[in-house]
């Protein structure tokens, strides 16, 4: 049989021409060329379906931080009316993640002060929305509730009849989180995700009103092509209440900590998102103060990076949103008083309405709370989410008092009771709530089940 020689064929991988090297006719030069082809059909299976299990870049996140420290003389919020700060311990931070599959979009935002209201939320949803293209309804705020950070509701002025917020410091703060949005989105960036779930038996965090506690500790993190750490968001819930009324310094509390240990250990920026800290959960098992904040802050960090050691790649590259407006009875006369009066820049009458997101990040399931939620209504949340990583976010869009288990009303035995229901819109706030929780449930699950 005559011998030939086969034309060169050129092959394109990665953008790069190859050229094939001349096969003699026969079978020989057939079977070459076959697995030669082959070959050049699996590269991509090869690279891009291993990634399917842990190493593909599914996501773009950005991230953008800035400090959000008050003026020396704003009102202190959190204990006694009538304090003032003198100096500063550690930076307050407003900090925004923005995350992407290239379909859906969505913004998380925390903030270091005692709770922002959904009317300031509105603010920085708009003035973020109208700079870049995020659905403002998929603009997802908590606060860290720091008892050493401004006061941004009002009531931690000289006294009732006057408020304690400082308007232009908080249209600072309604700026800068707005712009963390908007810079965190022109920083998108391919990143894989991970995530862990365990369990703090921190003796530090305790519910000094109930029995219930969440000591549910939830890590997601987000890491560079190359496996730098680019952001980690931890989720668990108590009390930042190590500096009481004795200091009035601006800081973070351990949450500042916290930050502090996680980047110098672990790298990259982090987010604390704070849990169900109502009914009362506090730093009750340690010194308080300084040395008990620094102490604590450390020990939560060191056990939020052995539970990362476990950490599995996210189950895949969806994202979930749904979210509910919701009115609530205002039973409490006391939060209408403080309305009319002008303490508090937002209108109570006989309702008032808010906000609860519930979504999901590669198959990480957020549940948004608005107020100090009691850890029985966080184990009921995490009941309704089912199997897989949750988050429940308390203080999230919105900050309205205590959301307390109706027994806590009435002649309560409750320790701290009186004090907790006086900071509370009513008994009828919780079973409220739990019903907006059951309705969004079904639509994420039956969004899953597809």
């Amino acid at each position: 049989m005559e011998k030939r020689s086969l034309a060169a064929f050129s092959f394109c991988i990665d953008g790069h021409s190859e050229s094939f090297p001349y096969f003699e006719e026969g079978l020989n030069g057939f079977i070459m060329l076959k697995i030669y082809l082959i070959g050049c059909a699996l590269i991509p299976w090869l690279v891009f379906g291993q990634m399917d299990h842990g190493n593909r870049l599914t996501f773009q996140v950005g991230v953008s931080v800035a400090s959000i420290n008050p003026p020396m003389g704003t009102f202190i919020a959190g204990g006694p009316q009538n304090r003032k700060f003198s100096g500063v311990h550690d930076n307050l931070f407003a900090k925004a993640v923005v995350v992407s599959n290239g379909d859906q979009k969505l913004a998380l935002v925390t903030v270091d002060c005692i709770g922002l209201l959904k009317p300031e939320m509105d603010r920085i949803r708009k003035m973020a929305a109208a700079q870049c293209s995020i659905d403002p309804k998929r603009i997802v705020i908590s606060s860290t509730h720091t008892h050493s950070g401004p006061d941004v509701v009002g009531i931690w002025g000289k006294d009732f009849t006057a408020s304690g917020v400082d308007t232009s410091y908080l249209s600072f703060l309604v700026r800068s989180a707005a712009s963390q949005i908007v810079e965190a989105n022109k920083k998108l960036m391919a990143v894989h995700g991970w995530v862990a779930e365990g369990v703090y038996q921190g003796k530090w965090v305790q519910n000094i009103s109930d029995v219930e506690l969440d000591r549910t500790l939830t890590v997601m993190q987000f890491k560079s092509e190359t496996g730098v750490p680019v952001v980690t968001l931890t989720n668990f819930a108590c009390h930042p209440t190590f500096l009481d009324e004795k200091f009035s310094v601006v800081s973070s509390d351990y949450p500042g900590v916290f930050y502090k240990s996680m980047q110098g250990t672990v790298g990259g920026e982090h987010m604390f998102l704070q849990g169900a800290i109502g009914g009362w959960v506090q730093p009750d098992g340690e010194k308080p103060g300084l040395e008990g904040m620094e102490k604590s802050g450390e020990d939560l960090a060191a056990a939020t990076r052995t539970i990362l050691s476990t950490a599995k790649p996210l189950e895949d590259r969806n994202i979930f949103f749904a979210d509910t407006t919701i009115q609530f009875k205002v039973e409490n006369q006391g939060w209408r008083m403080l309305s009319e009066a002008k303490v508090i820049g937002r209108t109570f009458t006989e309702a008032v309405e808010t906000n609860m997101a519930w979504f999901s990040i590669g198959g990480v399931q957020f549940a948004t709370h608005p107020g100090e939620t009691t850890p029985w209504l966080s184990l009921e949340t995490r009941k309704l989410m089912g199997v897989g990583p949750k988050m429940v976010m308390g203080l999230a869009q919105d900050a309205l008092g205590y959301i307390l288990k109706p027994e806590f009303f009435g002649k309560s035995t409750k320790a701290h009771a009186g004090y907790l229901t006086s900071m509370s819109l009513g008994k009828e706030t919780t079973p409220a709530i739990l019903g907006a929780l059951k309705e969004l449930s079904k639509k994420a699950h039956a969004t899953r089940s597809h």
